[in-house]
């Protein structure tokens, strides 16, 4: 079902982050049809609090408008506060307070619970979007003896379906891990999940739920089995406990004992404080995967690739580089054995793989930052070449995209082909990627600007974007309410599960709903809150981590 709200919101002036403002933070909104002087009301009073002028308009050629921004950062009062353009038209009313991003960002990490299989989801916690549990049968190992038999309940559904696959997974836990160490502070509440009060930050007691579904993969031989799902996708109208068809491994791949390596040593690093033995539990798991991957020939390290029977999402991936070196780079983080670290370099020397990205295809950016990281008190000369070499490689990036937010209307960092599948991922990721170039140049005065650059892509999620709609289910005036989300539309509760961020924009129309109903669009604009459309409606935990990431710099810079 499409929402009929869409419309009346594409013809409104002013975008803004629906949410609001922080205090002490970049302040911006968009205006779609007039640019020039500008004046601030306050809700309450109706005074005007400030005046200000647009930039010139222009026309952005992704959005299909002309748009001008202004900005608001003389504006620091908490409060309720209306923009008023100089012909009259008027922005919804938004907040400016200290802490306004506290719940979305508790919404976007406890979503992780609402996607968890294998265990009831009582009410206590899950309120109206209770169900009991699911996925509890073992699976057969594709291509195996079919009596032999693995346990597969637990971890989260990856998306809007049922599947689970490691690489999807990887990066996931990924960035929740990376948020936490960046962001202690902003993971000090309760999420309200079972775990909630064991001593343990609710955002790892998530994670390790993750992580343990993910030790389940691993073959004794160390190798990782690269997805467990059915052999085909569930009809959108079936909960998570009725989908009672038979669960089958697919085969090892080298990109999911690549990702599981990194993020086990990850793990093991990061659970250390917390619980010893799980700890090294996931080093020798991460070790026993590196080795498999060592072993392993040459010409065996290929892309992923579907049995033909099993038709559930692939996630196959042509250059299996990247994820060999995140694999060194945070096994050298964790262990400072320098087999890793050569390693590490070689491939780094190799060039055939981008340093920066942050998917869950191209991975490499992952082990960029490990190696930040690690070698940030590196004594020798090759070790501080080798971080000399990867922070010009991060700044330099950093810069494109801080280049890209100020020369956009709406601040966001993506490029006209970048409105593709997950484009909401990308400006996530981009976000990440300057908030972590801002720690790289803390002691110099473009941090700011990285740091205003970062908050834009978070105001783009939440409701600055051409389209005038907040990504995020549950948050905003206008958010998504029909996500290709198979809980949300099987079950009797009218609004969708809390903390949910739609794919977005995707140019390629690739579901016939899209297709049907966004021909002609402008690339930022090829969005449709509809539950058919997959390609730009669906959920994806990936897509969520990099958002809990962003939110959680945002909710804690000023504390």
């Amino acid at each position: 079902m499409a929402d009929v709200r869409r419309e009346q919101w594409n013809d409104a002036a002013i975008r803004v982050n629906q949410i609001g403002f922080s205090t002490g933070l970049s302040k911006a909104f968009s205006s779609q049809v007039v640019s020039g002087n500008f004046e601030v009301i306050d809700a309450d009073t109706n005074e005007c609090v400030l005046v200000g002028t647009t930039s010139p308009a222009s026309e952005d050629e992704a959005a299909g408008v002309r748009v001008s921004l202004g900005r608001l950062d003389g504006l620091d009062t908490p409060g309720r506060y209306r923009i008023r353009m100089k012909n009259g038209v008027e922005s919804p009313i938004f907040a400016i307070a200290e802490r306004p991003y506290q719940a979305v960002k508790l919404a976007l990490l406890r979503n992780f619970y609402f996607q968890r299989c294998g265990m009831e989801l009582e009410e206590r916690y899950a309120g109206p979007w209770k169900h009991a549990a699911c996925h509890l049968d073992h699976g057969i190992i594709h291509g195996d003896d079919p009596s032999i038999r693995r346990r597969t309940a637990g971890g989260w559904h990856d998306a809007g379906d049922y599947g689970k696959y490691i690489v999807a997974a990887a990066k996931a836990v990924a960035d929740l891990m990376l948020a936490y160490e960046a962001y202690p502070a902003a993971f000090q509440e309760s999420v309200n999940i079972p775990e909630s009060g064991n001593g343990v930050p609710d955002i790892l007691n998530e994670t390790r739920y993750e992580l343990e579904w993910m030790l389940l993969l691993q073959r004794e031989d160390g190798a990782v089995y690269h997805k467990i799902t059915t052999y085909e996708f569930p009809g959108l109208h079936v909960m998570p406990e009725d989908d009672a068809a038979a669960l089958v491994f697919s085969p090892v791949s080298f990109t999911a004992a690549g990702t599981f390596a990194a993020s086990m040593a990850m793990a093991a690093r990061v659970f250390a404080p917390f619980d010893e033995p799980f700890a090294a539990d996931c080093r020798e798991a991460a070790e026993r995967a590196w080795q498999w991957m060592e072993n392993t020939e040459s010409f065996e390290r290929v892309s992923f690739r579907n049995p033909r029977d099993v038709k559930t999402g692939e996630y196959g991936d042509q250059n299996v580089i990247d994820e060999h070196y995140w694999a060194a780079a945070e096994l050298y983080r964790l262990t400072g054995d320098r087999t890793y670290l050569i390693k590490a370099e070689k491939l780094v020397q190799s060039g055939g793989f981008p340093l920066c990205e942050l998917g869950w295809r191209d991975v490499g950016g992952y082990g960029t930052i490990a190696l930040l990281y690690a070698l940030r008190d590196a004594g020798d000369r090759t070790a501080m070449e080798l971080r000399e070499r990867l922070t010009e490689q991060w700044i330099m990036r950093a810069d494109e995209l801080l280049d890209l937010s100020k020369r956009n209307g709406f601040g966001v960092s993506l490029i006209q082909d970048q409105y593709k599948w997950g484009s909401n991922m990308i400006v996530m990721n981009n976000g990440m990627h300057l908030l972590i170039a801002a720690e790289l140049m803390k002691d110099s005065d473009i941090r700011q600007q990285y740091l205003e650059a970062a908050a834009q892509q978070w105001h783009y999620l939440l409701g600055c974007n051409v389209l005038g709609i907040c990504y995020i289910t549950g948050y905003g005036y206008n958010s998504v309410m029909h996500p290709h989300h198979r809980p949300s539309i099987a079950d009797s509760v009218p609004q969708p599960v809390p903390g949910i961020v739609a794919g977005g924009p995707n140019l390629g129309l690739n579901d016939t709903a899209a297709a049907a109903l966004l021909i002609g669009r402008a690339p930022m604009a090829c969005y449709i809150d509809h539950e058919d459309s997959y390609s730009t409606n669906e959920n994806t935990i990936y897509w969520n981590s990099p958002a809990v990431y962003v939110a959680a710099a945002l909710d804690c810079l000023n504390r």
